[in-house]
């Protein structure tokens, strides 16, 4: 059996998921020329190009909703976060938009948005950025929340 990091098979999992579907794309701070806060991303951008792998300014609420919003239309983006921690910030587009439009609009209306954010303490970063808010987003009806 092979073995491979968690950065390889997410990269490689993104990879299979840009092939299979061309409404897939991934959106997030420097997810393109930097390929990711932990390199997830990297080697995606020369690929896939700018249109599937989208580079956004440094606001986790527009770039949460712009991928609900994206969703709504008929897309399927993978929004990265740096950190779980600054899934804080866009927490009311996150619990009150995604995982609720399904049910808001009787289940005519679907939000196919996958926010993926590292968590967890042993990164050295600091206090800001190592906690696990997992719990905050499982108790929250509509999401589902995936942790390897």
């Amino acid at each position: 059996m092979a073995q491979i990091t968690y950065r390889e098979a997410l990269n490689q999992a993104l990879r299979e998921e840009l092939d299979r579907d061309e409404r897939v794309f991934i959106m997030g701070e420097e997810v393109g020329y930097f390929g990711g806060a932990f390199k997830v991303t990297d080697g995606l951008l020369a690929v896939y190009g700018e249109k599937r792998v989208r580079d956004t300014p440094i606001s986790e609420l527009t770039i949460v909703g712009a991928g609900i919003g994206a969703a709504m239309g008929g897309l399927k983006p993978v929004v990265e976060l740096m950190t779980i921690n600054f899934g804080l910030l866009a927490m009311d587009q996150i619990v009150n938009s995604a995982a609720k439009i399904h049910f808001m609009f009787g289940g005519k209306a679907t939000v196919p948005v996958v926010i993926r954010a590292p968590q967890g303490g042993g990164h050295q970063l600091g206090a800001q950025h190592s906690q696990s808010l997992e719990a905050y987003f499982l108790h929250c009806p509509g999401l589902r929340v995936v942790i390897p």
